[in-house]
């Protein structure tokens, strides 16, 4: 059973109880690349970083000490909708691992020395990332697709951009974003639910200040609905690769479109983790042309992207895009047999089960939950509505978002 409840000043709280001796614990902040200013691309991702690089009280070093001291971890990440700072502890230590996730978001002063070096960091991040084909292709195909947009924005973001930031420019950014109503702290330890709150009251009575009160945040809402955003393209880059590398895709399903957990499944049965999905068996086991091929369905509050994406030998390249045409074709010709519905209900439930028996991951998914739609789904309700999926729900599913007319092409060789 999940607790969960918002606090006075807004921050949001969910707790879910174990037998390890393990605790998790993140804090997780809506805002990410697309919050960024428009001259400072890159700024939420370097935020992250300098997080880490000085509090009022705390030196870099002693941020870094403070867990690994005792045998623990700190971490964080950033998206284009959030950035996460999350921790790993035994479970007596969890109330220092929380203190410190609070003392990061709401006391750290981004000094201008570190963000000098930093920078050189990030920087080189980029670079590593360009020279690696298969990751770059796809900020390259969401910058295509969304144009204009928020979202086509990479989260690393670009060398001028980062160039200019200013350790003012970084306060700035987070009075404006990091404020405790954007906010969820997510905790998964074995502890009862009433020593939790015990001890995020405590650390919002010391960071939080007394002043704040909550503000409404209206979700955005891409107008015309999830579907409508993005251009339809085929390009070709020339890199001089050793291989071809593709993706195939288009915009798809928000967060808050009510068949997102259809194209969930649908998804999985394309080109999930599994090797049994149709692409793999197709390109992979039955052909050998490729040796990963996968589809992903990302959400985000207005819009979503399905991506097929894989690497092959460009001689193969054509061949590959026929064979995941027909696939497509078939998907959007027929509704799949029952006993197939059943069968992959059956493995997404699986997947599902295994990846919530990892605290981390149950954590971080609890906190984005929490922002996202202000719930936590049951267990028993995710299931319902999975198994209430049905073969004509599927296909079509597949016949909105995956019509041919909608089908971007990227190509790197």
């Amino acid at each position: 059973m999940i607790y969960t409840k918002v606090f006075p000043c807004g921050i949001k709280f969910a707790f879910k109880r174990s037998r390890s001796q393990v605790a998790y614990s993140s804090l997780t902040i809506k805002s990410g690349t697309r919050n960024e200013p428009q001259r400072f691309p890159g700024m939420a991702h370097m935020t992250e970083h300098m997080l880490f690089k000085g509090t009022a009280k705390r030196t870099p070093q002693e941020i870094s000490n403070r867990l690994e001291l005792l045998g623990g971890d700190l971490n964080a990440y950033t998206t284009k909708e959030e950035t996460a700072v999350y921790s790993t502890v035994l479970k007596e230590d969890l109330s220092k691992a929380v203190d410190l996730l609070f003392e990061l978001v709401f006391t750290s002063v981004f000094p201008q020395g570190e963000l000098e070096k930093e920078r050189n960091v990030v920087i080189d991040e980029i670079n590593m990332y360009k020279d690696s084909p298969s990751e770059s292709i796809f900020d390259d195909f969401e910058e295509y697709l969304f144009a204009d947009h928020l979202l086509s924005r990479s989260v690393l973001g670009n060398v001028k951009g980062l160039k200019k930031i200013k350790s003012s420019d970084i306060c700035s950014y987070v009075r404006e974003n990091f404020t405790p109503d954007n906010m969820c702290i997510s905790i998964v330890a074995g502890i009862t639910p009433q020593k939790a709150e015990k001890i995020v009251l405590s650390a919002i009575e010391k960071y939080v200040p007394q002043s704040f009160r909550p503000a409404e945040r209206p979700c955005p809402v891409l107008e015309g609905g999830s579907l409508s955003a993005g251009v339809t393209f085929r390009k070709e880059v020339n890199r001089k690769d050793h291989q071809a590398n593709c993706i195939v895709g288009t915009t798809a399903f928000s967060f808050y479109d009510e068949d997102r957990l259809t194209l969930i499944l649908l998804n999985n049965i394309l080109g999930g983790p599994g090797s049994n999905s149709l692409l793999n068996q197709e390109l992979r086991e039955k052909n050998a042309l490729v040796y990963n091929v996968d589809s992903i369905f990302t959400q985000y509050a207005d819009t979503g992207t399905f991506l097929i994406t894989f690497g092959c030998e460009k001689h193969n390249l054509q061949k590959c895009l026929d064979l995941i045409g027909e696939q497509l074709s078939a998907l959007r010709g027929a509704a799949l047999p029952e006993k197939k519905v059943k069968e992959a209900r059956k493995q997404l439930l699986g997947q599902l089960a295994i990846a919530s028996d990892s605290g981390e991951a149950q954590s971080l998914s609890m906190g984005k939950s929490m922002l996202v739609f202000g719930r936590i789904m049951p267990d028993e309700e995710v299931r319902a509505r999975i198994n209430a999926i049905t073969s004509e729900q599927l296909l079509g599913a597949a016949r909105k978002v995956l019509d041919p007319e909608r089908l971007s092409v990227l190509i790197y060789k």
